[in-house]
């Protein structure tokens, strides 16, 4: 296995893995203030919260950015609660361009979640950019099979099951405001 490979992989676990199910909600949350035919829109999103994602990791591993990591374990539970509500309390057309850069902050924060982990395997190669590339791709795919999954499953609901778009927006985005609030409240920053 090339080291590429190695990274893609670390990638894509990183996402999917279900003891970081953070990530996971903080994506299905993203997704379900759209509608199926908005896929494409999601799609844009969750790139832009892994532009962000990538940035950190990149500094963080060249250690120009550094914040402590019970921060950071706050502030992500933090993003999946405010995405989460906002999902209740603003309709797609409000949302506008915020939505993408504060989808890009985000990414940013959970970048820095994971940096602590990546930035020991890549302070042992010589050079970065190839394994951080590869990881990011992994995190890329990941994410887009996840939103994959939460598409197939709202079409069916919606088309089989005849459950209409918004309660399915405040279910999802409930479920994922209730686990944020219980991971800030586990959270050891107090």
């Amino acid at each position: 296995m090339s080291l590429f490979e190695l990274y893609l992989r670390l990638g894509f676990r990183h996402i999917i893995d279900i003891n970081g199910y953070d990530h996971i909600v903080f994506v299905l949350a993203l997704c379900a203030g759209y509608s199926f035919s908005q896929f494409k829109k999601v799609l844009v999103l969750v790139t832009a919260f892994t532009i962000g994602h990538s940035v950190t990791l990149a500094l963080s591993t060249l250690k120009i950015v550094f914040i402590r990591a019970n921060i950071i374990e706050f502030l992500i539970p933090v993003t999946i609660l405010i995405t989460a509500i906002s999902n209740l309390f603003n309709n797609n057309k409000q949302k506008g361009y915020f939505i993408y850069l504060l989808t890009l902050f985000f990414g940013l924060i959970h970048g820095l979640g994971f940096s602590n982990y990546l930035k020991e395997l890549l302070g042992k190669e010589s050079s970065i950019v190839s394994p951080l590339l590869a990881f990011n791709i992994g995190l890329e795919v990941g994410q887009i099979l996840i939103i994959a999954t939460h598409f197939l499953i709202l079409y069916l609901a919606t088309t089989f099951f005849k459950v209409n778009h918004k309660s399915w927006k405040i279910f999802i985005s409930g479920a994922a405001a209730g686990i944020a609030v219980i991971l800030i409240i586990d959270n050891k920053i107090w």
